[in-house]
C-alpha cells in the first residue's frame, strides 16, 4: 500500500491583476491539489507594478504571504507603446481592481523578476510546472528567448486568449490580452510545448450576475467580500453601458479548466497564427484544421504553432467557480476592503507606476 501522498501539482500564474486574475487567483488558492508556486505580473490592462500591488494585497487577504510575486514586462518585447490604459473604460476601476482599496501587503514583490522567477520554478520542477497565463504574453515569450530549454520543461500551458468565431473584446478582430503583445503570443503559439487556448468563445458563453456577487458578499472572508465589490464596480459600468448586471469571468475560467474542474465539450487542436502587421487587424488570431493524422505529438498539443482550443463546456461554469471561490478559507484578519471613487496613493516603492497607469 502507498502511503505516500500525491505531490501537489505546481503552477506558475502570469497575470495582470485586475478584477477577472483577482477572481482566478482566489480559484485557485481555494483549488486542492495544486501549489501556487508563483505569480508574475505584466503590463496589459494596467501597469506591472500595479498589478503587483493588487496581487500581493490580494494574497494577503486570504493569509497567503508564502507566494512569491514577480513584476514581469512592462511593453511588448518589440518595443515600448505610448502608454497603459487605465481599467476605467472598461469597468473596473481606476486601480485595476474596481476603485476596491485592499488592506496593503507588508511585503514586496522578489527581487527576480517574473521571467526569471517562471525560469527558476521550471528547473526546480522540470515536467511538473503548469504555466497559466491571463494577460499578455510578453513574459512566456521573453523566457523562451532567454532559455530555449523551457519548452521542454513545462508540462502545459494553459491561455486565456484569442478569438476563433468571436469578435474581438480589442477593436472589431482581436482579443485584448493577444493584441497587447501580437509578436509575444505568436512567439508562445510557437514553441513546442503542450498549449491549451481559453478564447472568448467559451469565455463570453459563462458570466456571473447578481446572484454570484450577493453570495461572495455574505461570505466570511475578506478575500471574497473583496471580491464582491470589485464584481460590483464592474456590474454598475456594464448596466449603465450594456443594460446588464454580469461579466465573464474569463480568466477564472482558465484556471478552473487548467485545474481540471470543467469537462470540455469541444476541444479541437487548431493550427494557430497571431497576425503580427501594423494594419487594422493587428492581434487578430488565425485558426485552421490540422491536415492528416493527428500524431501523439499533436493530441498532446504539443507542435509547434497548435494547441488544444477550448470551444465549449459540457454545463454552465458559474456554479463551480463560485463554489470553489466560496470554499476559500477566511484569513485571520479584521481589516475591511473598502470601495472608493478615489485612487489610493502607491505607498511602496514598486507602485511607483501608479500614477501613469491610471493616467485618464
Amino acid at each position: 500500500m502507498n502511503t505516500h501522498p500525491t505531490p501537489l501539482t505546481p503552477i506558475y500564474l502570469d497575470c495582470d491583476t485586475g478584477v477577472g486574475d483577482a477572481l482566478a487567483i482566489a480559484y485557485l488558492l481555494a483549488t486542492p491539489g495544486i501549489r501556487l508556486a508563483g505569480i508574475g505580473t505584466v503590463a496589459g490592462a494596467l501597469n506591472a507594478a500595479v498589478a503587483a500591488a493588487n496581487t500581493l494585497n490580494l494574497l494577503a487577504t486570504a493569509g497567503r504571504d508564502d507566494i512569491p510575486v514577480a513584476v514581469g514586462g512592462y511593453d511588448p518585447v518589440d518595443g515600448p507603446r505610448p502608454g497603459t490604459p487605465g481599467h476605467g473604460r472598461t469597468g473596473q476601476g481606476r486601480n485595476g481592481i474596481g476603485d476596491v482599496l485592499l488592506p496593503r501587503s507588508r511585503r514586496h514583490p522578489v527581487d527576480e523578476s517574473a521571467t526569471e522567477l517562471l525560469i527558476r520554478l521550471a528547473h526546480e520542477h522540470p515536467g511538473r510546472l503548469e504555466i497559466i497565463a491571463t494577460g499578455p504574453l510578453t513574459n512566456l515569450a521573453e523566457a523562451l528567448y532567454l532559455d530555449p530549454e523551457l519548452p521542454r520543461l513545462v508540462r502545459r500551458v494553459t491561455v486565456m486568449g484569442g478569438a476563433v468565431f468571436a469578435p474581438g473584446n480589442a477593436g472589431k478582430f482581436a482579443e485584448a490580452n493577444v493584441a497587447a503583445n501580437p509578436e509575444a503570443a505568436a512567439d508562445v503559439f510557437a514553441a513546442s510545448w503542450p498549449v491549451t487556448l481559453v478564447p472568448l468563445d467559451v469565455a463570453l458563453a459563462h458570466s456571473f450576475d447578481e446572484t454570484h456577487r450577493r453570495a461572495l458578499a455574505a461570505a466570511e472572508g475578506l478575500t471574497q467580500q473583496a471580491l464582491a465589490q470589485m464584481l460590483g464596480t464592474c456590474f454598475t459600468y456594464y448596466e449603465k453601458h450594456f443594460s446588464t448586471r454580469r461579466m465573464s469571468p474569463h480568466d477564472c475560467l482558465a484556471a478552473a479548466f487548467a485545474s481540471g474542474d470543467l469537462d470540455p465539450e469541444r476541444m479541437p487542436t487548431l493550427r494557430i497564427g497571431v497576425d503580427t502587421t501594423a494594419g487594422p487587424r493587428r492581434g487578430q488570431t488565425y485558426f485552421a484544421k490540422v491536415d492528416g493524422p493527428v500524431s501523439a505529438d499533436v493530441r498532446n498539443g504539443q507542435n509547434p504553432h497548435e494547441a488544444r482550443v477550448l470551444l465549449s463546456l459540457r454545463r454552465d461554469a458559474a456554479p463551480r467557480l463560485l463554489e470553489r471561490i466560496l470554499a476559500l478559507a477566511p484569513a485571520r484578519t479584521t481589516t475591511p476592503a473598502r470601495s472608493t471613487a478615489a485612487v489610493p496613493m502607491p505607498e511602496p516603492a514598486y507602485a511607483a507606476g501608479l500614477s501613469e497607469s491610471v493616467a485618464a
